[in-house]
């Protein structure tokens, strides 16, 4: 491979900078992390798969997660292979009984689908030598911040689940999320 050998990695942290969303995955072991941008919607799905949050109903992961699962077809595990021009690519390696499938996927996506079946994540050494910050850097920033990431992620989780609640006219559920988020110190 010409990316360099895969290592094992873990989702350290799911954060929003100033750039916007990242999910910062991390070799296990290792002091580094790679910052891999995302968009909000990806970065709630993953939090809400790393979670277990249970959805009244499911979500796109969910949905390939379940058709998965009745086409009998195993993740095995997901491989962040390549960053190009500040793109980063990866794939899916699915079974099938005895047959090995390769699926190009958005880091996100394949992300997404690893905090639900938990499968190993890979992610090559050449990008962790790139892209790789220290952990520590990434821990002091956080605590610099005005307010914690995670508690903003978490607001606009559950504004967003709001939004959905009331447009099914769902508004018990509704209120009791506007709950949550006063509670949080947010009127919502």
């Amino acid at each position: 491979m010409k990316n360099g050998m895969l290592v094992e990695a873990e989702i350290w942290t799911v954060a929003h900078t100033e750039q916007g969303n990242a999910v910062l995955v991390k070799p296990l072991g290792s002091d580094l992390a790679v910052p891999i941008f995302i968009g909000q919607l990806e970065a709630h799905s993953i939090l809400i798969g790393l979670g277990g949050v249970p959805m009244p109903r499911p979500l796109t992961h969910d949905l390939l997660v379940s058709l998965m699962e009745k086409m009998s077809v195993a993740l095995e595990r997901i491989e962040i292979t390549e960053l190009k021009e500040g793109t980063f690519y990866s794939r899916l390696l699915l079974r099938q009984g005895g047959k090995k499938i390769f699926i190009d996927s958005r880091p996100s996506d394949a992300l997404g689908l690893a905090v639900r079946v938990k499968c190993p994540i890979f992610i090559s050494e050449v990008i962790i030598g790139e892209a790789g910050v220290s952990v520590k850097l990434v821990a002091d920033e956080e605590k610099k911040a005005t307010s914690p990431s995670s508690l903003d992620l978490e607001i606009d989780r559950l504004k967003t689940e709001m939004e959905k609640a009331l447009e099914v006219e769902n508004y018990e559920e509704a209120a009791r999320l506007r709950d949550k988020l006063r509670e949080l110190g947010h009127s919502g």
